[in-house]
């Protein structure tokens, strides 16, 4: 496989290195002796920064290289520039031991100071002046601090006189940007990273047609041509297998080179050196130096407007069906946590590992994820991070169009004029005061046991399911609790209700206080999306049935229910299995846009007002047209007398 010097730079246009160390070290003179391709004696203190051409490296990426004084008027100068640089070049006199000694005693806690998080390249600087009577090699000087600062890629000695490796310095430099070990390769376990493993593997699968565990001839030859433009020779193919067979026995089997080869063969090449090989195979399937693929790879759609939303299409639903499938290998219905990780063995890792798509699904009693907890993941994903989405659906195999596996809705605001929705996924807000009941409603709503202890909710938090109705198409409902502390800020945002569909308001039927509060969120709540113009249809629950209600709350809430011109409020015990089939009345008034919108007085005399104004203008519109008809008709009158005279 040749070592990819045609490989895409990671969409690097250009590679800023910077160059520190001590007083005296060669810092100027590398960088002259790197620029001319010759060696001065008079060379300024601190250079203008020095621009190499594209076409200086292999990888046609331009350099330009910062050199710096290390002075203490000058630091907060220095700090800037370390700040900005994509690599830093340290340097150290090879001639002058101390300048050693300060690369660990200050230099390198300096940048762990700045916290900054680029490759440093060290580089002994004079070779030719060093004192050779005590001969050291630079990895007895170099391994242990290497071993203490990992962020140092590489340590290299030039001569800035002799000219020897001075090009070889920013090289280093911009490899280091260009093609990283780090992501790569583990340097304290001496293997690949679990990213580039997965990837790898991905890969690795997307080639294997016949899906037997192997890449063959073909097979190889096609992954070849694929990232290098180039196919393999037969006596290459011999070879490549030869290698593979040497180190590894289990890398290569009677139909070809497996896995453990195809991985083994990406570590030969960066404990070669080659680390832009692997790098050119990952970038040519979209992968970016966090080993996610890149954005430009990611064809999600946008939303044009803030109350559309983004769903899966059909396509990709069926897709995520088989996949289910597939995976399930006992058939019961439900994957385990390690099918659940094979399943996503060839994305960067299980996506639904933490918040907030953990726990907020349907499970078994064995915590397996049953299809409809799987579907209703993908559904979350899918409104809340679209690319992800995309992402791990190409991650785990999808083989269409990109562009086909999502589709943005149509507005809210025109499902409500046309008074139905085409969605297929509904987004609902939970609100209501401390101890209402909302944690224990979302989970209800995906199975979870009733507990009489209460933990509160840190945060948002989302539960999801697929909600079955009777003669009717299954609908995903997402339940997304909003803590009473955090219903301010979500408010302060003009546009927090425009992707919503539908909005419950949660209060504990035995409690006053608790009615008080959650009918001050109503009110809130629906005078925000009357200023904003993203009202949207609510619901009142009345959670813990089984204790008994406070009378003044239940008038109350009758009453208030009435003056906004919503439904009667909705008697629910989670303790009791008793939830009035809440869900599908949740599911139902989202999918009747135009009703149970809460209407405020201020709402609704504005609406008078508005409504009158309409009115006038209409009457001031037909006045003046009858007045315009007049006029044309007393001209008209008059023409036809003077003409007749």
């Amino acid at each position: 496989m040749p070592g990819g010097d045609s490989a895409a730079a990671g969409g690097k246009t250009g590679v800023r290195i910077v160059v520190v160390g001590d007083r005296g070290t060669g810092k100027s003179s590398l960088i002259a002796a790197a620029a001319t391709e010759s060696f001065s004696e008079n060379v300024s203190p601190v250079l203008p920064p020095t621009r190499l051409p594209a076409d200086f490296f292999p990888d046609r990426v331009p350099i330009t290289i910062i050199d710096t004084s290390a002075n203490l008027e000058s630091r907060g100068k220095l700090n800037e520039e370390l700040k900005r640089a994509d690599v830093i070049v340290l340097t150290y006199a090879c001639d002058f031991p101390l300048t050693l000694t300060r690369l660990s005693s200050f230099w390198l806690q300096e940048f762990r100071r700045l916290e900054l998080k680029v490759p440093v390249i060290v580089v002994g600087c004079k070779v030719d002046l060093r004192d050779d009577s005590q001969p050291i090699s630079l990895e007895q000087i170099m391994g242990p601090i290497m071993q203490q600062y990992r962020e140092i890629e590489t340590c290299i000695e030039c001569s800035a006189v002799t000219l020897m490796q001075v090009p070889d310095v920013f090289y280093y430099a911009q490899k280091a940007v260009l093609h990283p070990t780090a992501p790569l390769f583990d340097q304290d376990t001496q293997a690949l990273q679990p990213r580039c493993i997965r990837a790898l593997r991905r890969i690795f699968i997307l080639f294997d047609s016949d899906m037997d565990g192997a890449l063959n001839d073909a097979e190889l030859n096609d992954f070849q041509v694929k990232c290098f433009d180039a196919p393999l020779q037969p006596a290459e193919i011999v070879g490549v297998r030869r290698v593979v067979q040497e180190k590894k026995k289990e890398g290569v089997n009677d139909l070809g080179l497996t896995l453990d080869g195809f991985l083994f063969l990406h570590s030969l090449f960066i404990d070669k050196g080659r680390l832009e090989t692997t790098w050119a195979v990952l970038r040519k399937f979209g992968y970016g130096i966090d080993l996610k693929l890149r954005d430009d790879f990611l064809p999600a759609p946008l939303k044009h407007a803030p109350d559309q939303s983004i769903e899966l299409t059909i396509e990709a639903v069926e897709f995520v069906r088989r996949v289910f499938r597939l995976y399930d290998t006992n058939n019961h219905g439900a994957l385990r946590p390690a099918e659940l990780d094979e399943l996503f063995s060839t994305a960067p890792e299980n996506p639904w590992d933490d918040a907030p798509y953990k726990d907020a699904t349907e499970r078994t009693t064995q915590g397996n994820l049953t299809l409809k907890g799987f579907l209703s993941e993908w559904a979350l994903m899918t409104m809340l991070d679209p690319r992800g989405s995309l992402a791990n659906l190409l991650y785990i195999g999808y083989g269409g169009n990109p562009a086909s596996a999502l589709h943005v809705t149509r507005r809210r605001s025109v499902d409500r004029k046309k008074q139905q929705t085409e969605r297929n996924v509904f987004h609902c807000l939970v609100f209501g005061p401390k101890n209402a009941g909302k944690s224990t409603l979302l989970n209800s709503f995906i199975g979870r046991p009733f507990s009489e202890s209460h933990e509160p909710t840190a945060g948002e938090r989302y539960a999801v399911n697929v909600v079955d109705q009777p003669g009717r198409n299954k609908k995903t409902l997402i339940l997304r609790e909003i803590p009473e502390d955090g219903v301010k800020k979500f408010l302060s945002n003009k546009e927090s209700l425009s992707s919503s569909d539908v909005a419950v308001f949660v209060y504990d039927s035995s409690d006053e206080y608790s009615w008080k509060k959650s009918n001050e969120l109503l009110v809130e709540v629906a005078r925000h999306g009357e200023e904003s113009g993203y009202g949207v249809p609510s619901l009142i629950i009345a959670a813990k049935d089984d204790l008994d209600p406070h009378p003044r709350s239940v008038q109350n809430s009758v009453r208030v229910c009435q003056e906004l011109g919503i439904g009667a409020s909705i008697p629910v015990s989670s303790k009791l299995g008793d939830m009035n089939n809440v869900f599908c009345r949740i599911l139902s008034a989202a999918e009747h846009p135009h009703l149970n919108i809460p209407e405020t007085v201020a709402g609704r005399e504005h609406k008078q007002f508005r409504q009158l104004f309409n009115h006038s203008l209409l009457f001031m519109s037909v006045g003046a047209a009858f007045a315009v008809v007049g006029m044309a008709a007393l001209r008209a009158y008059s023409g036809r007398r003077n003409s007749s005279r």
